[in-house]
């Protein structure tokens, strides 16, 4: 005699892609909630009439001059580094790589207390530069040197990746076709890679925008956007800072823009 098929039971397992999201859910909340809070809490015209203040259009003026000059030197000097790391193999290339890294590891107030070893004013290289007449703390030039030391290693990272996502077929083809290196590198490399090298270039303007504690252990002065936050809160109180942290903000939100036209993947390949 055939037996009755057992009824089918409810299942007990659990759909991962729905604690997945909840979860992830939370984490997003937890991002999202205070961003939208900073704008609720001072109302349009208060952020108006705060960011017309004199010492906030200078630290707004000074923090984008230092971040283009920033990313102006990260990407001259940051491009040929990331072209090199992409197309060196080795422990050789590894270690470079740990070196343009340790920035980003280190808390930010380290890596302003590793510069003034090197350029504050009891520093050889300090010394010298003060004797000459261009001082590289409290200065612009201090606040361009704290600046590129935390903001470069993104150009450097994210345009190594670009320049392993080109075919290496393509620059053997324009090589065997007559031209030179660097033709091959402007005509071939370079285009192909744009979109991942000004994803690095964006990263590093909206890092330097940000900057803070590298920046206020080496220069303070001419104050940034962030330090002018600082003086502020400590001053006057959180809601005096509320207006440049929306400002800064605002900075952040355009970067993602610009990050979301030009590379879906900043950080690596396409795939």
């Amino acid at each position: 005699m055939a037996t009755r098929p057992n009824a089918a039971t409810p299942s007990l397992e659990l759909d991962w892609g729905s604690v997945a999201l909840a979860l992830g859910g939370v984490l997003l909340l937890y991002y999202l909630a205070p961003v939208v809070s900073l704008f609720l809490a001072v109302p349009p015209g208060d952020v108006l009439t705060r960011l017309s203040d004199p010492t906030v259009v200078d630290a707004a003026t000074t923090s984008l001059l230092s971040a283009s000059a920033t990313t102006v030197v990260s990407t001259a000097f940051g491009l040929p580094l990331a072209y090199w790391l992409a197309r060196t193999e080795g422990l050789r290339a590894r270690l470079v790589l740990a070196v343009v890294v340790l920035p980003l590891v280190l808390p930010p107030t380290v890596g302003g207390i590793v510069l003034l070893t090197v350029f504050g004013p009891g520093a050889p290289v300090g010394a010298a530069a003060d004797a000459a007449g261009v001082p590289l703390t409290r200065s612009f030039a201090g606040v361009v040197l704290a600046q590129t030391f935390v903001a470069s290693p993104f150009v450097v990272v994210t345009a190594k990746a670009a320049f392993e996502g080109v075919d290496r077929r393509l620059e053997h083809a324009s090589r065997s076709l007559g031209k030179s290196r660097w033709a091959t590198a402007r005509r071939v490399t370079l285009p192909l890679a744009g979109p991942g090298i000004l994803a690095g270039v964006t990263l590093a303007f909206a890092r330097a925008m940000g900057e803070f504690g590298a920046t206020m252990m080496v220069a303070y002065y001419p104050r940034t956007m962030p330090v002018q936050i600082w003086v502020a809160f400590q001053a006057l109180g959180l809601d005096s800072a509320y207006p440049v942290a929306i400002l800064l903000v605002v900075v952040a939100v355009g970067a993602l823009a610009v990050l979301d036209v030009v590379a879906s993947n900043p950080w690596g390949r396409e795939t």
